[in-house]
């Protein structure tokens, strides 16, 4: 690359960089903290970007071949900072451990467990046709018809036996509670 500004000592250029970054920065860094923030959703997230912006700037003062676009390439900065912070969530958020599902306590587990232990006895106590009826409607999930053509009997011994068998197992669980 070709150098555009030529200083007769580093020293000067070091001052000419820090005076033009300063005089940059006090005009255009609310400006550009707004259009950070805007890309990032996040304004400490576009401070930070900002600020690398001003930096990496400050560095490549003596490269800059037009000091005149010094906000043009501030602002082109800031947008390709930005990119990269939101690249760099969607990565983050790719990859990021999915937690754990909130687990049930031990004293839920048991209850549950006492709870199907007393329907699995009900269910015992009724008489065949009912519990398969039962067990075919609930458990399977099979339909009426589905039901009568499995156990062989009309849609409407289905619904009888189902309904005897519902109204049997409720009055066996109320009487255990």
């Amino acid at each position: 690359m070709t150098e555009t500004l030529v200083a007769p000592t580093t020293l000067a250029v070091a001052w000419d960089a820090d005076q033009a970054v300063t005089a940059l920065y006090s005009a255009n860094y609310r400006s550009l903290v707004r259009l950070a923030a805007l890309l990032v959703r996040d304004v400490a997230t576009a401070e930070e970007v900002v600020q690398d912006s001003f930096v990496a700037m400050h560095g490549a003062w003596r490269r800059l071949r037009d000091p005149e676009k010094a906000l043009s390439y501030l602002r082109q900065s800031v947008v390709n900072r930005a990119r990269s912070v939101l690249r760099h969530r969607a990565v983050v958020e790719k990859y990021a451990p999915k937690g754990l599902p909130d687990a049930q306590s031990a004293e839920h587990g048991a209850i549950v467990e006492l709870e199907r232990t007393a329907v699995v006895k009900a269910l015992g106590g009724l008489p065949q046709r009912q519990r398969e009826a039962l067990v075919l409607r609930y458990y399977a999930d099979l339909s009426e018809a589905e039901i009568a053509g499995a156990m062989g009997i009309s849609r409407g011994a289905v619904k009888s036996h189902t309904a005897r068998g519902m109204a049997a197992l409720r009055n066996s669980l109320e009487s255990i509670s």
